[in-house]
């Protein structure tokens, strides 16, 4: 047992029996959690221990506001909340940052492959406010992946220089490869992931938006079944 600094549980004594317990997630006996789980509060924390960059605003940023052209995309299955990031990011870009221009990206990344024919929308202040009241996405959404070279050339040609990704582990994926698609073009556009998922199953994210919304609406047909069948 790990020594826990006076937040040791005292035991009635040695623990000798099995747990009937069948399909648990089972807790070693030195498994701990951190008092202060960032890097500031650790004591010690070794040079090789995998730290994520805590998110929120810093003091000094990249682009200069009123040169950003942001574009926003939502991809793959709808969640409950989508139009209210949208929203978020809209108004927190205009009103918090001072950023002029903010595009919406239609029906997913078929919206970045000029082919498809999908035209971008101008989202505005106004457009948006009440977009969190409704269900969906304001900007449509789809599957499958595009191609990569062709959608950083939709971006450069669009003059893009932020780009929000909202979606699952496979709009995600697609975010990477653009990202190193970017990066061998030694571009400035910046690619920024928001992940959504109503199974919550985004690894690294201990919940994601939308997921409590999907569960509550959920329970009373579980519940309808479960009592129908008895």
């Amino acid at each position: 047992m790990i020594m826990t600094n006076g937040f040791d549980i005292r035991r009635l004594g040695e623990c000798k029996f099995e747990s009937s317990l069948d399909n648990a997630v089972i807790i070693d006996e030195a498994a701990g959690v951190l008092l202060d789980a960032t890097v500031h509060g650790g004591a010690g924390v070794p040079d090789d221990m995998p730290v994520m960059e805590m998110a929120g605003p810093r003091q000094h940023i990249f682009f200069n506001p009123k040169d950003v052209n942001a574009a926003i995309v939502t991809c793959g299955g709808l969640c409950p909340g989508l139009n209210d990031v949208i929203r978020g990011l809209v108004m927190v870009l205009r009103h918090r940052y001072g950023v002029r221009n903010t595009f919406g990206i239609r029906y997913g990344y078929e919206g970045m492959i000029p082919s498809c024919g999908h035209d971008m929308m101008c989202l505005d202040t106004n457009l948006v406010a009440d977009i969190h009241k409704d269900g969906g996405t304001i900007l449509g959404s789809s599957r499958g992946g595009q191609s990569v070279p062709e959608s950083v050339d939709f971006l450069v040609d669009n003059g893009i220089t932020m780009l929000f990704t909202i979606g699952g582990d496979g709009t995600q994926r697609g975010a990477l490869d653009l990202t190193n698609e970017i990066a061998k073009r030694n571009l400035g556009i910046s690619v920024i992931g928001v992940p959504k998922t109503i199974d919550n199953d985004v690894a690294f994210t201990q919940r994601t938006f939308g997921f409590e919304t999907a569960v509550a609406m959920s329970q009373p047909s579980i519940t309808a079944a479960h009592n129908e069948a008895n």
